[in-house]
């Protein structure tokens, strides 16, 4: 009658790459929304950049299926590295090795929180 729900095996590491996508994408979202001037603008970024990596970036489908010029170009992908971090605490394994996702993971969030304290030190649209 009732299912049994079986817990991860992995529940800290899901927790973990879990805790650093979501400070990944509020960062960035708190960049494109220093950046942009109008709503327009602010839509610019969700329509024409995240949509396409999310496709292109094996949420949908394993990148080992692709062909190898494009297996190769995806590894450029930073959406890649997230899917399998997320792929990984979940089933025990992913495209790349978890190694890679959390580091790529880590630089991507250096890079935001980098760019963020440039804002608040320069003033970047925080001063009239």
């Amino acid at each position: 009658m009732f299912a049994r729900i079986r817990r991860s095996v992995r529940f800290s590491e899901s927790v973990s790459t879990s805790n650093k996508r979501n400070r990944l994408f509020s960062m960035f979202g708190f960049i494109i929304g220093i950046w942009a001037k109008s709503f327009e603008q602010l839509n610019i970024v969700p329509s024409l950049l995240v949509t396409p990596l999310t496709f292109l970036g094996g949420a949908f489908y394993s990148i080992d299926m692709l062909p190898e010029p494009w297996h190769t170009v995806s590894l450029f992908n930073p959406v890649v590295y997230l899917v399998s971090g997320f792929r990984w605490s979940f089933f025990g394994h992913g495209d790349v090795g978890i190694a890679w996702s959390l580091g790529f993971t880590g630089i991507f969030l250096l890079l935001c929180l980098a760019l963020i304290v440039w804002i608040f030190r320069t003033g970047y649209r925080l001063k009239n």
